[in-house]
């Protein structure tokens, strides 16, 4: 969508006109066999309001099959809530106290895959309509017969005819990538990494980004390969990041000794091969070179005396190392992703990603998805989980909506509950404001509904022409229109398909005015009630925890990388913290209404626990030394635990918990004392000062955006 002097406009959508076409020949259709054809009042609501569900509200991505069994997902689990929805339409206690389980688990159940995120509000319908309409179990085949035609019907349209899928998108923003961050490394080698080539690779790192945050859900699943892919993005971010600052501080590459430029070298060949992968070329990354050279590097900086520009190839074979273990890890996990990786590859990027062990690995892969499922469960199963507060809230809006309209005798209740799910927001004030919007878009539909029925009459075959254009743009308008211009073309199909059904001319848009009404007033109550301040009081939180939970990370890391600790470093809990910081971020920018933090702010913060998560991650890459401590290594420890508490100090700041604002902050002296030292220092400790010293330039940034974030706590939830 385009705003143009804050108003928003039409964009042209392939998808989207894909979308609809598809709605405005397959809902109609149904429609007319259903009422016309068989005279089945029951099976023509659920066929028309089932093919709704499938054609419009959800909207699966991936391949061919994904998509498929996403569909059949659908059918079956709406036909299981039909049936508990009918089952307990009668009595109003019942089906407001079952509608909090069922609604919180379809709501919840969005943290396990994108598709089931995208198909939530498509299975709610298959609930909300039978619980807040009239109806007995006798009517229940008939329903259930609706809505599996409008089920098969759907899914055979959306199988031939779709737009590219989106997991597509993201691979080719990830080859892109790739293929950007080899060019400006082979440019570098020959002292070409002219401006334009960097700018180049930093736009392809954006595209990246922006195509893996541009859903208000992670695009990828729980699968080896969807979290590969997810971890695909990450370190190609990383990757642009390390070799930008290796270019910003030496210029160019041409002239680095002959062991890191052939590190160098091998790196830009596996950033090809990831590339081709990516695209979907048989070929095969040439890791064996890579960790031949990483080897190499190491060897020569072990022989490496202390003297005339030590520290000076002790810092480029940082950026080096670094940056090859970085691609390194980006190609097993490109492996994993396009499902070319053999079984000792896939237990490598288990134990590096999860940490599981790799005598573990063989019994995690028994498990499968199952663990992976209960595992995300258990890590959203917190206050600090913007899919917890959502499902909460939405699972308490539902349930309240269905009591008021069964108590309130409305006409027809299940308008009601579905302007409760359409306005229901992550905060009081954005639900506010989308009530708004509903209702003016609900007036405008009946606005031109009213219009349209006094100028066609009530008559059977005008109603039948009017209905595919009505639903063509209702088809059209979700994600690429205003939401009250979405709002406005539903009421006019409303009102068409229920002057078929009985004519009663334009007074089914009052009706519809009024419910929409008290949905929006239901939504607008619970707002209140449950988080006011929603996702952005949950960003903070979660900000802090990533802060400190990566933070932990990182000091475990250092004394892994230093020989003062006996096992890997635990990065379970660093892991989850980012996936429920992304997700609440996610949720924040999906909020409707002008943003208090500062997207840019946010960004920056984001890419501090990024930064720092990923340093500890190369550090764990590194092997521990069998080596006595000594005075250089008991100093880096020291230096990583003044970080550690400089972060949870930056974490306590932004929630509260430190009267001081961030801002007061001074970033710790981490002052050089490997390239100084008088005796022979272990190779990894140098790299261990290096990592160091990578995150201290980039402390200072963070106090301000930190500062700028905690201000907002004291600011009251409707300003």
């Amino acid at each position: 969508m385009v705003e143009l002097a804050g108003v928003r406009v039409f964009t042209w959508s392939i998808g989207a006109a894909m979308r609809a076409v598809r709605a405005a020949v397959v809902l109609p259709g149904l429609f007319a066999l259903t009422f016309e054809g068989l005279g089945n009042v029951q099976m023509a609501t659920f066929a028309a309001f089932g093919g709704f569900a499938t054609l419009v509200m959800a909207s699966f991505g991936g391949r061919r099959r994904d998509r498929a069994v996403a569909h059949l997902g659908l059918a079956v689990v709406g036909s299981v809530l039909l049936t508990i929805g009918t089952a307990v339409h009668s009595v109003t206690w019942l089906a407001a106290l079952v509608t909090l389980p069922v609604a919180f688990a379809v709501l919840f159940a969005g943290v396990i895959a994108p598709n089931l995120a995208a198909g939530a509000t498509a299975a709610l319908l298959a609930y909300v309509l039978p619980a807040a309409s009239p109806g007995t179990l006798a009517m229940v085949p008939d329903r259930l017969a609706g809505w599996w035609l409008a089920s098969v019907v759907g899914t055979l349209a959306v199988l031939l005819i779709s737009p590219r899928p989106p997991a597509d998108a993201l691979r080719d923003a990830a080859s892109g990538c790739a293929r950007a961050l080899a060019d400006l490394l082979g440019a570098g080698l020959r002292a070409e990494a002219g401006p334009d080539r960097r700018e180049a690779s930093v736009r392809a790192k954006h595209r990246l980004t922006d195509q893996f945050t541009s859903t208000p859900y992670r695009p990828t699943s729980l699968t080896n390969a969807d979290q590969a892919l997810a971890g695909v993005v990450g370190m190609l971010e990383w990757s642009t990041a390390l070799l930008c600052d290796s270019l910003s501080e030496y210029g160019d590459l041409r002239d680095v000794p002959e062991v890191e430029r052939d590190l160098f070298a091998a790196t830009g060949a596996v950033l090809r091969d990831v590339a081709g992968l990516l695209d979907g070329a048989d070929t095969e990354p040439d890791l064996g070179r890579l960790d031949e050279a990483l080897e190499a590097s190491v060897t020569a900086l072990r022989h490496l005396s202390v003297g005339t520009g030590h520290a000076s190839a002790v810092d480029l074979s940082f950026h080096a190392r670094t940056l090859g273990i970085a691609v390194r890890a980006a190609a097993v996990d490109t492996l994993v992703a396009v499902r070319r990786a053999d079984p000792e590859t896939v237990a490598e990027w288990q134990e590096r990603v999860y940490g599981i062990p790799e005598r573990a690995a063989g019994a995690e892969r028994r498990l499968g998805v199952l663990a992976a499922v209960s595992g995300v469960a258990l890590h959203h199963a917190s206050l600090r989980s913007v899919w917890l507060l959502n499902s909460v809230r939405g699972a308490a809006g539902l349930a309240a909506a269905i009591a008021v309209a069964d108590v309130s005798g409305v006409q027809h209740g299940f308008w009601v509950v579905l302007g409760t799910l359409s306005v229901l927001r992550t905060s009081a004030a954005s639900t506010g404001a989308t009530v708004w919007r509903a209702l003016l878009g609900t007036v405008a539909g009946f606005a031109v509904g009213a219009a349209l029925i006094t100028a066609i009459g009530t008559g059977s075959a005008a109603l039948w022409a009017a209905l595919p254009i009505a639903v063509l743009v209702a088809g059209y308008a979700p994600g690429t229109a205003p939401f009250a211009v979405g709002q406005a073309a539903f009421t006019v199909v409303v009102s068409v398909l229920y002057n078929l059904l009985a004519p009663v001319g334009w007074q089914v848009g009052v009706l519809r005015i009024e419910d929409v009404a008290i949905g929006g007033a239901v939504s607008l109550a619970v707002g209140l009630v449950f988080w006011p301040r929603g996702a952005g009081q949950v960003v903070r939180t979660d900000l802090a925890d990533a802060f400190r939970q990566s933070a932990a990370y990182l000091r475990q890391a250092v004394d892994w990388a230093l020989g003062m600790r006996p096992r890997p470093p635990e990065a379970a809990q660093a892991v989850a913290a980012k996936i429920r910081l992304d997700d609440a971020l996610r949720g924040y920018l999906a909020e409707q209404g002008t943003k208090r933090m500062s997207r840019e702010e946010l960004w920056r913060l984001v890419a501090g626990t990024t930064r720092l998560r990923l340093t500890a991650r190369s550090l764990n890459g590194l092997p521990s030394p069998d080596a006595e401590p000594d005075p250089v290594s008991r100093a880096l420890r020291d230096q990583a635990a003044h970080l550690t508490s400089w972060y949870d100090r930056l974490a306590d700041g932004l929630t509260g918990r430190d009267p001081r604002p961030p801002g007061e902050l001074a970033p710790p002296e981490l002052t050089a004392v490997a390239a100084t030292a008088s005796a022979p220092v272990v190779a990894c400790t140098l790299w261990v000062e290096q990592h160091i010293q990578h995150i201290r330039p980039h402390l200072e940034e963070l106090t301000t955006a930190a500062n700028h974030l905690a201000q907002q706590r004291t600011r009251p939830w409707w300003r």
